[in-house]
């Protein structure tokens, strides 16, 4: 039954939309734009112009606002600092910006995490402190 309802449901919105398709091809004003729309993509082809060139003619300082604003890559956060990391055994390095290397996340499974980040070259590494006793 559903199928049946829903065909008729279709077939109603074809035929109302039919009807104002309708009355918008009788519209006077809409008959008017498409012939104006037609003469300016005419002369547009003819001159061998865009809709963003017509747009810069017209309202230059509104298209510079959108490029300007479009051409400057907007960077939400700062970029990571690559680190390097040096294997004691292999003398291999990685260099990477996060952790999601492979070679990388291999020597944190063999070594263990913290066993690899002591191998990061260049970063402080915090002293132990002296006892004060």
């Amino acid at each position: 039954m559903s199928k049946i309802l829903e065909f008729r449901a279709t077939e109603e919105a074809i035929i109302e939309l039919q009807a104002k398709l309708d009355a918008l091809k009788g519209n006077q004003h809409l008959q008017e734009e498409l012939e104006f729309e037609q003469k300016l993509r005419q002369l547009m082809q003819e001159h061998g112009k865009t809709l963003r060139d017509i747009n810069m003619i017209l309202d230059p300082q509104t298209y510079q606002q959108s490029v300007s604003s479009s051409t400057k890559p907007q960077q939400s956060r700062r970029q990571r600092e690559a680190k390097r990391y040096r294997n004691p055994y292999t003398h291999e390095v990685v260099v990477t910006k996060g952790g999601n290397q492979r070679t990388l996340k291999a020597w944190k499974e063999q070594f263990g995490a913290e066993v690899v980040e002591s191998w990061l070259e260049g970063a402080q590494q915090e002293e132990p402190l002296a006892s004060a006793g």
